[in-house]
């Protein structure tokens, strides 16, 4: 029906027609590129919004790693911190003529004049 009518409907031709024509596939073509932009636009802003956030979660995963490494190094630090000290008092015991023969006698069952030396089995115990 739309064609029909459309047929029988006869367009001005005056200049003031023309121009107005022309202004709107003007205001059109502008609408059209507008819209181009806005999408082109548009899909620059998510690439490059999905690139800084996947880089920043990365960069936040990696920190938790170096957080967890840290924690664990000071405890391993903790630990060779506690070992030289026993070591060093380890050290100065054994620079003590003592403690050297009471290692000996319990160790080597090395015995002192008129000393008799027992050796007691360790009882084993069963679960």
């Amino acid at each position: 029906m739309d064609s029909f009518s459309n047929d029988k409907i006869k367009k001005i031709q005056s200049d003031y027609y023309k121009i107005v024509e022309q202004r709107e596939k003007l205001v059109l073509h502008r609408r059209r590129g507008l819209i181009r932009r806005l999408t082109a636009f548009g899909i620059i802003v998510g690439i490059l919004s999905y690139i800084m956030i996947s880089t920043f979660l990365s960069q936040i995963a990696t920190y938790e790693n170096k957080l967890e490494e840290r924690d664990q190094l000071k405890a391993e630090l903790q630990d060779m911190q506690d070992k030289q000290v026993k070591l060093e008092d380890e050290i100065v015991k054994l620079n003590d003529d003592e403690y050297i023969a009471k290692i000996a006698r319990r160790d080597y069952f090395l015995s002192e004049d008129h000393e008799i030396i027992f050796s007691i089995p360790e009882e084993e115990t069963s679960y």
